[in-house]
């Protein structure tokens, strides 16, 4: 009740007895000044009752009380933003990636940890696991049948033709029984062209690979740190793929040669042997064979060439993975590892050449996020202790 107006109180009323001016003049210590006060709420009649609920003491209880109660209700607001601002200063840091490691040994140990997480994200790419390897499996089944279909083997099996290699073959003295050299060089001028198809597939594997190093390049966060390591691991990685492709070309076009120069004997060991089938020795070089013989000639040819093809198809692609997929998997990064062991670390500093600003930066964060790591285990003591 105050100027005779009632109020509701919203905490409880606490009676105090302050200090008298005189006390404080008399320089009377607080300790006795509480004494004093709780003396005067113990012997007063209208205030007896409540004594136990009157004084300092017992206000300074209340208010440490009510203060603790209002903290803890602001914990998890204070927490949920301490959580807030240390996920913010990982994902900073995360993006301006770890600290360069200032010895030689810690400077190779980084860099090849860094080659090895981009050789992993090209190993997926070519596993499937990330996209972009399955179009290899469409140069195999999709382009090399298309350039093998478009190969034009009438052209070299023309009458004409036949007639001249057939004719060529012979020599001054004609064969008895089969123009034997004639078919093979009409069977080496049609699977040579293979060699043509064979090539491009090579090339074409070649090409999809030095795109996944581009992609895999881009997709290893590491690397977008350091510059400088970016275009040496991009520059070595197409230094192997072409090292490869070379020698896939070489091994692939073997096969193509080694159908020039054998023939499966088996398959003309069923060819007719009859000696009237063939040409007129008596008659003139150019007039030695009749035309339906000539026509047969080109039929078989033509048949054989298309089960060497048949095989080919099968076997190029073997090849293509063998010496550039397979090996893009193997050792991609080998020959720039042997070279990294030769480097000085004034050399290997500038491969992990990063912006100082970025480094001032990391190191700024690094010093927040221990400070607000610090507050949080603090703060979560006080919130789980009873």
């Amino acid at each position: 009740m105050l100027e005779g107006k009632s109020y509701r109180l919203k905490f409880p009323w606490v009676g105090v007895v302050n200090r008298s001016q005189a006390d404080i003049n008399k320089n009377v210590d607080m300790i006795a000044a509480r004494r004093r006060e709780r003396e005067y709420f113990a012997s007063t009649p209208e205030y007896k009752h409540l004594a136990p609920r009157m004084g300092s003491e017992y206000l300074a209880k209340m208010l440490s009380k009510h203060l603790e109660g209002v903290i803890k209700s602001k914990i998890p607001g204070i927490q949920s933003l301490i959580n807030k601002t240390i996920a913010e200063l990982e994902s900073e840091l995360s993006r301006l990636g770890k600290p360069i490691a200032a010895d030689a040994g810690g400077k190779m140990y980084s860099i090849m940890e860094i080659c090895r997480l981009f050789d992993q994200i090209y190993k997926e790419h070519l596993d499937g696991i990330r996209p972009g390897g399955d179009k290899i499996y469409n140069v195999f089944d999709n382009q090399l049948p298309a350039a093998l279909k478009r190969l034009q083997f009438d052209k070299q099996l023309s009458m004409e033709n036949i007639r001249k290699l057939i004719t060529e073959a012979d020599g001054y003295q004609p064969h008895l029984i089969a123009p034997e050299q004639g078919y093979r060089r009409l069977i080496e001028s049609s699977v040579v062209t293979i060699r043509g198809p064979a090539e491009a597939a090579v090339d074409a594997v070649h090409g999809l690979l030095k795109d996944l190093v581009h992609k895999a390049i881009s997709e290893t966060i590491e690397l977008k740190q350091y510059p400088a390591l970016r275009v040496e691991v991009s520059n070595a990685a197409i230094e192997s793929l072409e090292r490869m492709k070379d020698t896939s070309k070489k091994a692939t076009l073997q096969l193509v040669d080694m159908e020039c120069s054998y023939l499966t004997v088996d398959f003309f060991r069923k060819l007719p042997q009859d000696a009237d089938k063939g040409g007129n020795p008596t008659h003139s070089i150019f007039d030695r064979y009749n035309d339906s013989y000539l026509r047969r000639i080109g039929s078989t040819v033509l048949s054989y060439v298309t089960m060497v093809c048949a095989s080919l198809r099968n076997s190029i692609p073997k090849s293509i993975v063998y010496c550039q997929v397979r090996e893009a998997k193997r050792s991609l990064l080998d020959h720039f590892f042997t070279e990294l062991g030769k480097l000085e670390q004034k050399q290997l500093s500038s491969l992990l050449n990063e912006d100082p600003a970025v480094m001032e930066r990391r190191a700024a964060l690094a010093k927040r996020l221990e400070l607000y790591r610090s507050a949080q285990a603090e703060i979560d003591a006080v919130a789980w202790s009873k």
